[in-house]
């Protein structure tokens, strides 16, 4: 008898985990390349659009509840020292301002590796108290009112700071997270280095760089004796509520968490935070309904952020550009605290070569903690190793694309197993072909011979990123009495549209038209478990399961259905949400089904199944970029940028291409704006904002063409789909910057590309 839990392995954002995961009661024929399906897989309008476009969806922000009090932060103006005074007498005086809560409300807390509310300041931002009145403008004069006397103490806000012979203690335990250097290696990569006929070393830097949601961070929360509900603004509902339970020790069926729609995350909502635990304490201190929402300052200085990075790159190859040594020592400037994001795991995974070795430094400093943005540590590696590659080009006298192509991987080497399916090999042709890499490059050249001001350059890189999902994960598929579908599972939409592709999900698998099925999510107490939505899994890892809860419905339906039209259930069919009877002319809809059985429900549940042992499951991409520099401003604009990918099955076109240009505009702002600036002397954040904090606005926008490869992966689950979110951010900003490289003929190792940096190139400087 088969094991019904077994071990699997989850990859989520470069960390793999082992699982102990039931088994699905059905394992469905997976849908390969050549499945007959006839809605997953078309271009159809998001099922939330008119709520959206109508002012009616409800984010965080609209919750409105009896009563509700409105909570806002009192935050430390210095980087490092310890309160000696916190006097909040005058705030509690202003009328309309209803209590306070300080660290010695919340002691069994912590926030970013330290207590909510701690007296100790570890950066300059950080929430020392929160301060509730009838309405946010009551709460943030009452949070200017309170007197803070801190001690300061020095600050380290530097890599060179937190690293130099006298720097200050960061964290008690010392400024690095581990000690000493995580290391990683095969064969013998300084050996081959000795022995390789080309070697190219370049430093490259990237900057630490922020999410900048439209919806910023916020939660309301609302007891009922001692139940508690929280509407969040997260990617886990789950974890959410895991969080708070275990803050303020309730058992979790206490606890509903509940997310209607989002403006914005990119792995920076993940968990509770601040302003969770100061909106339930300050509910439960004070009998009233309570929210807080985070400000654009706090939202930008508190929240999370990519870590910056510098990474020392060498790499070894023969003359025919066949890599033979691969290494990196990278530095990465942690924050007060975070998650260790490995820059280096990209360098032993994108090229073949027998011989690699990475090191990682992690460095902690006086500055908020890094977390979670999108494809967190491959996308700052990628830019240190496909900067170097062109660097290894220009050196070889080898056309970029070619020189990948000739490294080219076809196994997972870092752990020695095969790829469920891979076509990178594609997204080179592809996009290449649709970009016209080879005449753009000659017409760049010829372009740049006449040219006095305007150079155009083009460029190209390449992407890899863990993206098979996996367990656990379940759905419930509802046929309700008048023929409609619920779908019903614990995910999120984060505005990738969710909704959308599970409701196409059910509908092919089940047999029902699309405008008969409902998708119900973002409920802790609605509906079952399913994990954060993170490093690219919501699809492959709940897709699955509304599968086999839609194939299980359809089996009872079905079987209804031979009773009433006196028939066997392998003569019938189910489409169009109409059962028939094969070779005859009865046939009846599920509607009149439903009236049949009266206030008997059709319910089937799924659940996700373990992913293929020994297998890596990753998305592919290509990314070709031409930009036009100004050499007598150092302005830089991206022209055109053609991505191909490869995902597997794509469920819904419109909605995963608009997945590729989100993030290929993330990736601009990486490369050409983005940048957190901290002031060295005071560790004060100097662009805290929208405004003095570049992104993209819609006159930076490229030409995009951004598109699949057509492929499934039967392999990687029975929906052939793998991730698509993180992937398109990746190759975007080497991709720019090796075009600028092209256009100047001289290369500039940090980004972003801002004007000064691009004169200094041009100086020497």
């Amino acid at each position: 008898m088969s094991r019904r839990f077994v071990a699997t392995k989850v990859e989520v954002e470069g960390r793999e985990e082992i699982k102990i995961v039931e088994r699905p009661d059905l394992e469905p024929a997976p849908w390969d390349e050549h499945a007959a399906l006839s809605v997953v897989g078309q271009r159809v309008p998001r099922v939330d659009a008119p709520e959206k476009v109508t002012g009616q969806a409800r984010y965080t922000a609209d919750v409105q509840r009896p009563a509700m009090l409105h909570a806002e932060f009192v935050r430390a103006r210095v980087a490092s020292g310890k309160v000696t005074r916190l006097d909040c007498s005058r705030a509690l005086a202003l009328p309309g301002v209803r209590g306070v809560i300080t660290a010695e409300d919340v002691q069994t807390i912590s926030h970013q590796g330290a207590p909510l509310f701690d007296t100790t300041i570890h950066w300059a931002g950080q929430p020392i108290a929160a301060l509730c009145a009838d309405t946010p403008d009551i709460a943030r004069h009452a949070c200017a009112l309170v007197e803070v006397d801190i001690e300061t103490s020095p600050h380290a806000v530097t890599i060179e700071d937190a690293l130099g012979p006298s720097a200050p203690a960061v964290r008690p335990s010392g400024n690095t997270p581990k000690g000493q250097p995580r290391i990683a290696s095969r064969g013998d990569a300084p050996a081959a280095r000795a022995a390789a006929d080309v070697v190219v070393t370049r430093e490259y830097r990237t900057p630490c760089v922020l999410h900048t949601a439209i919806e910023t961070h916020g939660a309301a929360a609302e007891w009922t004796g001692d139940a508690l509900t929280v509407w969040e603004s997260t990617q886990g509902i789950f974890q959410v509520r895991k969080d708070v339970a275990r803050a303020f020790k309730l058992p979790l069926n206490r606890v509903r968490v509940v997310k209607d729609y989002m403006g914005g995350g990119f792995g920076a909502k993940n968990y509770a935070a601040a302003h969770t635990y100061a909106a339930v304490a300050l509910a439960r201190k004070l009998g009233r309904p309570v929210r807080c929402l985070v400000d654009r300052e706090g939202e930008q200085t508190d929240t999370g952020n990519r870590p910056a990075t510098r990474c020392h790159v060498t790499l070894g190859a023969r003359r025919d550009g066949t890599l033979v040594s691969i290494e990196c020592d990278a530095t990465i400037a942690y924050g007060y605290s975070g998650w260790l994001a490995s820059p280096a795991k990209i360098f032993h995974e994108l090229y073949e070569c027998p011989n690699v070795h990475t090191s990682e430094t992690f460095v902690f400093l006086n500055a908020g903690a890094m977390d979670s943005f999108r494809a967190p540590g491959h996308t700052e590696g990628a830019f240190a190793l496909e900067c170097a590659m062109d660097a290894l080009a220009r050196e070889l006298g080898i056309d970029p694309l070619d020189l990948r192509r000739r490294n080219y991987a076809p196994a997972d080497q870092e752990k020695r197993r095969p790829y469920s399916a891979k076509h990178l090999d594609r997204c080179y042709a592809e996009g290449a072909e649709r970009f016209g890499w080879t005449q753009r490059r000659v017409d760049a050249a010829e372009s740049r011979e006449h040219a006095r001001r305007l150079r155009r350059g083009v460029g190209m890189a390449s992407q890899i990123w863990p993206a098979g999902g996996g367990p656990p994960a379940y759905a419930t598929v509802r046929i309700n009495p008048d023929g409609t579908v619920d779908v019903l599972t614990g995910t999120q939409d984060l505005g990738t549209g969710s909704r959308t592709v599970f409701a196409q999900i059910a509908a092919e698998s089940l047999g029902a038209r699309l405008t008969d099925v409902r998708t119900v999510l973002g409920d802790t107490e609605r509906t079952p478990y399913a994990g954060n939505s993170w490093g690219s899994m919501t699809t492959a890892s709940v897709g699955p399961a509304v599968r086999v809860a839609a194939l299980q419905a359809r089996a009872r339906v079905l079987e209804a259905a031979a009773e009433l039209l006196e028939s066997d259930v392998a003569q019938l069919e189910l489409s169009e949400s109409s059962v028939r009877v094969r070779d005859g002319d009865r046939s009846m809809t599920l509607a009149q089904i439903g009236r049949k059985l009266g206030d008997v429900m059709i319910i089937g549940e799924g659940s996700r199944g373990a992913n293929p042992q020994d297998t890596a499951i990753s998305a592919f991409a290509a990314q070709f970029a031409e930009v036009e520099v100004d050499v007598e401003t150092g302005i830089v604009r991206v022209l055109h940028v053609t991505s191909a990918h490869d995902s597997g099955r794509i469920i819904n076109p419109t909605l995963a291409e608009s997945q590729l240009v989100g993030g290929i505009i993330q990736g601009l702002g990486y490369a050409v704006f983005e940048e957190r600036v901290l002031d060295v002397a005071t560790g004060r954040h100097l662009n805290p904002n929208t405004h003095d904090y570049k992104i993209p606005t819609i006159a930076d926008i490229p030409v995009i063409d951004a598109f699949f490869v057509q492929s499934a992966d039967p392999v990687a689950n029975h929906t052939g789909a793998r991730g698509v979110a993180e992937a398109p951010i990746i190759p975007t900003a080497p991709a720019i910057a090796n075009a600028v490289a092209d256009a100047l003929g001289v290369e500039i190792a940090e980004i972003p590309l801002t004007p000064w940096r691009v004169l200094d190139a041009l100086t020497g400087r």
